[in-house]
């Protein structure tokens, strides 16, 4: 047993202690209370009192395990309730009977006077206030029924956020398996056109480049958060392969500060925006463009852009512009992160967009 395990069976077992403590406390206080209002004169000693009154919280201390065992082996519902209501009455009372019965046994062996008539006695010193043994009894009855529910609550709660993980996974798995063959089918697109072109070699190095990534992405397919720097060494093979394609027409420079480099996020985060950025920023332009990628961390968040300095967006374009792969990349951070992650979408006519992404820091 690991010390946290030991430390919350001791803070357990100390808080059940101080509960029959405290138990024991009131109880002397009330008889000790009761007997001072009913004396004329004289006092009364407090621990006279306190001593029997300790006596009972530690016997109910002792019985509460075997009641709850009781509890389990003839619940209150037992034979249409008649059964279970009328055994548990009939213990209460017995262990009421028992302690008092006991109680008075006590004192007559411990004041030693032999023509102590015991019966009469005993029937003459009953009074109201012992029923409460009674109620006590029926108060760890309904201690152990509040526990079970209790227990089944939490047990259906855990029950459903695991269910819900589930489900949560099962939607992210499907969201990036929808981006892998629409990223696989550009690329195959792409080099269909080299082949076209007869500009073989070229179409050669893509090929091999492609099975590179695949054989990366394959390899890290089971891990649904990755650090930023292994995301930035798959991008960096993703751009590789769309250099081939676009050659001089395509820059892209990468900047990412070093306290950022270790953050866990999403995998498969920035290459459908770098890929959005790319169709739908460089590829509308007649002449050479550039998409930048950016990451630092400020106040306590994690800050990553794509931009790029296409042409921007016009009037109802934007829609048109997320596509697959800014949609899905959009679902997955509402479903990972709820409100605290935010994917920000800014176009500016004539010198691009910019999409940004602010993440809650996870290491």
């Amino acid at each position: 047993m690991n010390r946290s395990a030991m430390e919350k069976r001791w803070m357990r077992f100390s808080a059940i202690v101080a509960g029959w403590i405290f138990l024991g406390f009131v109880l002397s206080l009330e008889v000790y209370f009761n007997i001072r209002a009913g004396m004329k004169m004289g006092s009364m000693d407090f621990v006279e009192v306190a001593i029997p009154q300790f006596g009972r919280a530690a016997m109910w201390a002792l019985m509460a395990p075997l009641i709850l065992k009781l509890r389990k082996k003839m619940p209150l519902n037992r034979g249409r309730w008649a059964g279970g209501v009328g055994f548990h009455l009939g213990m209460s009372f017995v262990v009421m009977a028992t302690y008092f019965l006991g109680r008075m046994l006590a004192f007559a062996l411990i004041e030693g006077d032999a023509e102590w008539d015991f019966w009469p006695t005993a029937l003459a010193s009953f009074y109201g206030r012992n029923i409460i043994d009674m109620a006590y009894y029926w108060a760890v009855i309904a201690f152990g029924y509040g526990l079970e529910i209790y227990q089944r609550y939490k047990s259906e709660e855990l029950k459903s956020v695991q269910l819900e993980a589930r489900l949560i996974e099962t939607e992210l798995k499907a969201l990036r398996e929808q981006m892998r063959p629409h990223f696989l089918f550009n690329t195959l697109n792409t080099i269909s056109v080299l082949v076209r072109e007869q500009r073989n070699d070229e179409a050669v190095t893509l090929i091999a480049r492609l099975s590179s990534l695949l054989r990366m992405s394959l390899d890290r397919n089971r891990a649904p958060e990755i650090t930023v720097r292994e995301e930035i060494d798959f991008l960096e093979r993703y751009i590789d392969i769309q250099k081939v394609r676009f050659s001089d027409r395509l820059n892209v420079g990468i900047s990412i500060a070093p306290e950022a480099l270790e953050l866990q996020i999403p995998n498969l985060l920035l290459q459908p925006l770098v890929e959005n950025a790319i169709l739908h920023g460089v590829v509308r332009k007649s002449g050479p463009g550039r998409v930048d990628v950016s990451g630092r961390v400020e106040g306590g968040r994690l800050h990553l852009e794509v931009r790029d300095d296409g042409p921007g967006l016009g009037d109802g374009a934007q829609r048109a512009r997320e596509g697959i792969g800014l949609s899905n990349t959009r679902e997955r951070i509402a479903r990972i992160y709820g409100a605290a992650g935010q994917l920000l979408l800014r176009s500016e006519p004539g010198r691009g967009v910019t999409v940004q992404i602010i993440l809650p820091c996870r290491v």
